[in-house]
């Protein structure tokens, strides 16, 4: 038997000490937007630092100006080093009654198919994640006294509520964190068999605008038509931001959006995505956006412009005839490849300032932004993630695209100039931010034995 073989089988043989493990830090109430729950957060940090000091790594919780961030190193082998980041908190339980049972009580729940689920707040989002690879890490030290290569772990305590100190965190801590690849594990895989790696996410960028005109709401008999109407100005706005081909129309949009190359689009072509069953799920049928284009380039690899939210005027029950003095929308744009989200601010803003009349005026708000961020899938890490996460689950390891934005891997490739691998085992009905939250057994386990698999392959 060989060493991955051994270690495998190290997983397999000690799956209930890791399942207890991980209830017992699902027990821990790291709720990290909540004050009261700041003690809670620590605790998990300093569970995390002790169990892996347990294995061997030097580690320790240090103190941020939130939550605390785990480190830890075990520098031991030789070969390319890798530095794997999670995070340890979670999301507020709310609406509690909507839980079959408490969620800080993990249970193995047996459902009508026969499959076993773990059922908490966390288990996938993302504490039975990073315990995927934390066990890994345990199995392959149990078995041959170290790690096939350098390892640091880096865990953060804020990322469901803002994640403030991890940037400057990073950029403090740089030398000592800077690693040949970056490992993440808080992603989805293709489906239940298929396990994915996620290969570009879209930037974002925020704006929100509040139009007014009159000093007061109007009688609409008394002024119609006269009087500029701040709904009738931002309906005309957001209007104009599209043409009839569903393009944005902001000047210079679309710098720096590539066409897909042919072999990343015939891969995702090859998926048998149903578009149909996409929207149909949601009660739609008509594709919309750019023409042309499929559902999963519009989501994973185009970029968007979506009204969030809007509002003017009276909108209580009844009628009433006025026109209101105010009206305001709340604007995002999903960003891909190298768009600049403040070219795209500074266009959007041009474009609502040409559309106001001379005596109405308009403030903008700004929601925070980021870039986009996309990883080489030729570069030789992740031909071997793919082919170790394929020798496990026993279909191919498939490149996708996400649709939303995981800011961490822009600072890791910004702060400590690094790729990142991000090879999740969170499945589409995970529930995760939502009561019932769960994590498939099955998904933990060869979660395990992926990232076994793929430590093994770095150190290649």
């Amino acid at each position: 038997m060989d060493k991955l073989d051994a270690v495998l089988a190290r997983i397999d043989a000690n799956a209930d000490a890791a399942l207890e493990r991980l209830f017992a830090v699902l027990r821990l109430k790291s709720i990290s937007t909540d004050p009261a729950f700041a003690a809670e957060c620590k605790a998990c940090a300093e569970w995390h630092a002790a169990d892996l000091a347990s294995i061997g790594f030097t580690a320790e919780a240090r103190a941020t100006p939130g939550h605390p961030i785990v480190v830890a190193h075990d520098r031991s082998a030789t070969g390319p080093s890798a530095l794997f980041y999670g995070h340890y908190d979670v999301q507020p339980v709310d609406p509690l009654e909507l839980w079959d049972h408490d969620p800080f009580e993990p249970r193995i729940e047996t459902r009508a198919d026969g499959t076993k689920v773990i059922r908490a707040r966390g288990a996938s989002d993302d504490k039975g994640q990073v315990m995927t690879f934390i066990e890994a890490c345990r199995a392959w030290k149990d078995v041959t006294g170290s790690l096939p290569i350098p390892v640091t772990v880096l865990l953060e305590g804020e990322e469901e509520s803002g994640g403030a100190s991890l940037p400057p965190f990073l950029r403090e801590h740089a030398a000592e964190l800077k690693a040949d690849i970056g490992l993440i594990c808080d992603t989805n895989m293709w489906d239940a068999t298929t396990p994915a790696i996620l290969t570009m996410l879209r930037g974002l960028c925020g704006e929100e605008i509040i139009i007014t005109a009159a000093d007061r709401d109007l009688h609409s008999g008394f002024y119609g038509s006269a009087a500029s109407n701040p709904n009738h100005i931002l309906a005309r706005i957001i209007a104009d931001l599209r043409d009839g081909d569903g393009r944005i129309t902001l000047p210079g949009f679309y710098d720096g959006v590539p066409e897909l190359p042919d072999t990343l689009k015939a891969q995702w072509d090859s998926l048998g995505f149903d578009a149909g069953a996409f929207l149909g799920a949601i009660g739609l049928s008509v594709p919309a956006g750019e023409k042309g284009r499929s559902a999963l380039e519009m989501t994973w690899s185009r970029p968007t412009c979506e009204v969030n939210g809007m509002g003017g005027g009276y909108q209580g029950a009844g009628f009433k005839t006025v026109i209101p003095s105010m009206a305001s929308a709340k604007i995002s744009f999903r960003l891909v490849f190298d768009q600049d989200p403040h070219k795209v601010r500074a266009a959007f803003r041009e474009h609502v300032r040409a559309r106001i009349p001379a005596d109405c005026k308009v403030e903008f708000i700004e929601h925070g932004s980021g870039s986009a961020i996309a990883f080489p899938i030729d570069a030789p890490a992740f031909g071997r993630a793919r082919d170790a996460l394929t020798a496990e689950w026993g279909k191919p390891a498939v490149f996708i695209g996400g649709g939303g934005s995981i800011p961490v891997t822009a600072e890791l490739k910004k702060a400590l100039g690094m790729d990142v691998i991000l090879a999740g085992f969170a499945l589409e009905d995970d529930r995760i931010h939502s009561p019932n939250e769960k994590y498939d057994l099955q998904c933990f386990r060869r979660g395990t034995r992926s990232w076994a698999r793929i430590l093994h392959a770095l150190a290649s």
